[in-house]
């Protein structure tokens, strides 16, 4: 299976969730308490009502609000299948528990065996069970994962950077982290996968919205690559290029002087007319060295939010041991798609994470520098610089 693009699939669904009524026939938030009440005596013993709500968030990263509705998105496709799975007592598991399991899994990091001791079941059953939900999170939870189809909400978008630091007509912020793997021996002679800090990984490459959210990702490719040519090789690439992508409204900084739609990333990206990155270089005069510091604050969008991501789903945190390639980028779409549901249902654990703004999701990697810059992207930099420091003529 090649790379996954965020954009691979494009469906036009609107999100609607009545929590109330999310399940249909007995899965209310009443039942969500009357389901947790037994599974929490069955992983730790009775818990204090005090203690409940904590305690639930905490096991599954996710609130009782979100939780219900992750299981309505994925009820249907789940059940229908003719697996029965079942925990060592020989009880069969409900969807709740299926649901529950899978998200811990992703949420805790935990092997499989780690996992099917803490829910009382075999390894092999944390294994289906997980892979089970990944299909189909992907199957209808995809509309969550998608670059913004509506003038209004691009508008909205736009708003919301240029209030961080007064970058106009920034439509997202672009990053890429690198997914650890463990390899087995035979494969560990493949050097395709050794990236520059020599350790095995895959790529995941993402632009946000100003809250977080991500609009569109490309995963799969060996660490190897830098973020240019994983750029290069994208979807989105593809479709910026062609005019398809950001080619909105465009905005009058000067009676001769028009800035068109775009993303910013760091140095380790082309600078290109929809997409800006920093000057390079230092002692850079004061409206370039400006221009940077608001760049920086805007584009810090982008490595928060794939802080957040590790750090609520730490399956793709750590060292993965010996994942299978072809899944694994389907393993992090999910984990994506699931980061935005919490940001969708405005989520109270949201609240809860205290994440540093200057925390990185990659220790240790020295800062890529690419070396391609458009002439006209320069001039449009330029100028936009210039108007952020009150200086572009009329």
């Amino acid at each position: 299976m090649g790379p996954i693009r965020g954009n691979k699939k494009k469906r036009k669904i609107e999100l609607k969730v009545d929590i109330e009524n999310v399940f249909a026939s007995g899965s209310s938030e009443e039942g969500s308490f009357d389901w947790w009440d037994e599974f929490s005596k069955r992983i730790a013993g009775s818990l204090s009502p005090s203690k409940g709500l904590d305690q639930f968030e905490t096991v599954f990263k996710v609130s009782r609000k979100t939780f219900n509705y992750i299981c309505s998105l994925v009820t249907e496709p789940m059940m229908t299948k003719s697996s029965n799975f079942i925990f060592l007592n020989g009880k069969s598991m409900s969807i709740k528990d299926q649901v529950g399991l899978a998200l811990r899994r992703l949420s805790s990091g935990d092997s499989l065996i780690g996992v099917a001791n803490f829910f009382g079941t075999n390894h092999s059953t944390v294994s289906q069970v997980t892979w089970r939900f990944v299909e189909a999170i992907e199957e209808h939870g995809l509309h969550h994962l998608q670059w913004p189809s509506k003038e209004e909400e691009m508008a909205k978008i736009k708003s919301k950077f240029e209030n961080i630091r007064g970058l106009p007509n920034c439509c997202g912020a672009i990053d890429s982290t690198h997914i650890m793997m463990l390899l087995s021996a035979s494969e560990r002679s493949i050097d395709v996968w050794l990236d520059r800090k020599d350790n095995h990984s895959m790529i995941l490459q993402a632009i946000v919205d100003p809250d977080m959210r991500f609009r569109d990702i490309v995963t799969g490719w060996p660490g190897k690559m830098d973020d240019a040519s994983v750029l290069q090789k994208s979807t989105f690439f593809e479709l910026a290029e062609k005019h398809e992508r950001l080619n909105g409204t465009k905005l009058k900084l000067s009676e001769k002087t028009q800035l068109q739609e775009y993303i910013v990333g760091d140095s380790a990206f082309p600078l290109l007319p929809w997409l800006i990155t920093p000057y390079q270089g230092r002692d850079l005069p004061e409206t370039k060295s400006e221009f940077n510091k608001r760049h920086f604050a805007t584009r810090l969008v982008a490595q928060r939010a794939l802080a957040r991501l590790k750090d609520m789903w730490k399956m793709i945190q750590g060292v993965m041991w010996r994942p299978d390639k072809h899944r694994l980028p389907r393993v992090v779409l999910v984990c994506c798609i699931l980061h935005n549901i919490v940001i969708d249902m405005e989520d109270d654990v949201l609240d809860e994470m205290t994440l540093n703004v200057t925390r990185q999701h990659d220790l240790g990697y020295r800062p890529e520098v690419c070396e391609v810059a458009d002439n006209n992207a320069s001039l449009s930099r330029e100028k936009l610089a210039l108007y952020l420091s009150g200086r572009l003529p009329a």
